[in-house]
C-alpha cells in the first residue's frame, strides 16, 4: 500500500499548527506575516529563474513534436495544419488551445481489459473537466485577491468579484432581512476540484502506485489554502481591514503586522507562502515548462527541410577513408576487406625483384 499520501497529509497539518500556534500564542505576526513571505517571494522568482533559464540552455538535437495527425508532404494529401503544425502561425495556434484549453488532455483515454483479455479504449472526459476547472478557477481566486494589494482595486477586479459573486444568500429573521456574504464559486470550484485530483491519485490503484509525496503535497497544499480561505470567510470571521493593511504594507515596503487578524489568516498566508516557495522546485512548474518544450513547440516540417542541431560545434574527426589509408596494409594481412586495393610502394617491389634475383 502506498502511504505517501499520509506524509504528504502529515507534514500540511503540521505547518499549519505550526503557523497558527506560531501567530496566536506566540504572537510570531512579524516572522509569519512580513519575513516568510518575503523569503518565499524571493525564492520563486529566483528558482523560477534558474529552471527556464537552464531549460533555455538545453540543447534540442532533434525535433520531436508530438503529432495527431498528418505531416505536410505531398500535394494531394491532406495535412493536419493544427496538429501536425509545419509554420509558426499553427504552432502558436496549437500552443494557445494547449495552454487555454488542454487540448491533448481532452483526448485522454482509459485503457482497460473486459471478458478476460479483450482490450478497450475509453474516453476519460472527467480528468479533462476537473483539471481545466482546476486551473481557471485557481486563476480567478489569484485574480480576486489583488484587491488586497491595490488601493483603489482596479475595475476588472471588480466586475469579476461581481460575476464570480453573484449568487448572494439572503436570511430573514423575523422582520430583519441580512446579507450573509456572497458566495464564490470560484473558491468553491477549486476545492472540489482539488479534492477531485487527490482522490484520483489516492483511489485508484495505477495512479496510487506511480505516486510520490511531492505528487500528494502540492495538492494537499492548495486544498488546505482553499480550506482556510473559505473557513474565513464564511465561518470563522477576520479583520479584513488589518488584512488588507498588511498586504498594502507588503507590496509597499513598508510592512506591518497589525493584531486582531486571526490565527487561520496567518496559516492561511503560510501556505500560500509554502506554496510560492516549493513552486519551482516541483511538477507544478509545467506552468512555464510547457512554452519551452519541444513537443510542443517545434514546426513538424522535417520532410520539407532538414533540422540542424543549432549547437553543434566543429570536432576533429577521422573519416573511414583516412582510417583505411592508415591501416590499408595491416587490414590486407589480417584478411579484412578494403574499398580501395593495396597497392606497395615502388621501393618495395625493387627489393624483392633484388631479393629474388640473388
Amino acid at each position: 500500500m502506498n502511504k505517501h499520501y499520509l506524509y504528504a497529509l502529515l507534514a500540511v497539518i503540521v505547518l499549519f499548527f505550526v503557523a497558527y500556534v506560531g501567530a496566536e500564542v506566540f504572537g510570531l505576526r512579524i516572522i509569519f506575516g512580513v519575513l516568510i513571505p518575503y523569503l518565499a517571494v524571493i525564492v520563486f522568482i529566483a528558482g523560477f529563474i534558474y529552471k527556464v533559464m537552464g531549460w533555455a540552455r538545453s540543447a534540442v538535437p532533434f525535433r520531436i513534436p508530438t503529432t495527431c495527425g498528418q505531416q505536410k508532404s505531398l500535394p494531394w494529401i491532406q495535412p493536419n495544419k493544427i496538429d501536425c503544425p509545419n509554420s509558426t502561425g499553427a504552432v502558436v495556434i496549437r500552443m494557445i488551445l494547449e495552454v487555454c484549453c488542454f487540448r491533448s488532455l481532452f483526448r485522454n483515454t482509459k485503457m482497460s481489459l473486459e471478458e478476460g483479455d479483450k482490450l478497450t479504449y475509453r474516453w476519460e472526459i472527467w480528468l479533462w473537466v476537473f483539471a481545466l476547472a482546476f486551473h481557471y478557477s485557481f486563476l480567478v481566486v489569484i485574480l480576486r485577491h489583488f484587491r488586497l494589494f491595490t488601493e483603489p482595486v482596479p475595475f476588472f477586479i471588480q466586475l469579476l468579484e461581481k460575476v464570480d459573486g453573484f449568487f448572494r444568500i439572503e436570511v430573514l429573521y423575523d422582520t430583519i432581512q441580512t446579507g450573509l456574504p456572497g458566495v464564490f464559486l470560484s473558491g468553491l470550484v477549486l476545492l472540489a476540484a482539488v479534492t477531485f485530483l487527490l482522490l484520483r491519485r489516492i483511489l485508484l490503484p495505477q495512479m496510487r502506485y506511480i505516486s510520490l509525496a511531492a505528487d500528494y503535497f502540492p495538492l494537499f497544499l492548495i486544498f488546505g489554502i482553499a480550506f482556510t480561505g473559505i473557513l474565513m470567510r464564511y465561518f470563522t470571521k477576520i479583520d479584513v481591514t488589518a488584512a488588507k493593511s498588511l498586504a498594502m504594507g507588503l507590496v509597499t515596503f513598508h510592512p506591518t503586522a497589525p493584531k486582531g487578524i486571526g490565527g487561520i489568516f496567518y496559516a492561511h498566508l503560510f501556505f500560500v507562502s509554502i506554496l510560492l516557495a516549493y513552486f519551482p522546485f516541483s511538477k507544478l512548474m509545467h506552468f512555464a515548462g510547457v512554452f519551452l518544450s519541444p513537443t510542443r513547440n517545434l514546426t513538424t516540417n522535417t520532410r520539407e527541410k532538414r533540422h540542424e542541431n543549432p549547437w553543434n560545434y566543429p570536432v576533429p574527426v577521422h573519416t573511414y577513408d583516412e582510417y583505411e589509408d592508415e591501416f590499408r596494409e595491416k587490414m590486407v594481412e589480417a584478411g579484412l576487406p578494403v574499398d580501395k586495393p593495396f597497392e606497395k610502394p615502388p621501393e618495395t617491389l625493387s627489393d624483392e625483384k633484388a631479393d629474388s634475383s640473388a
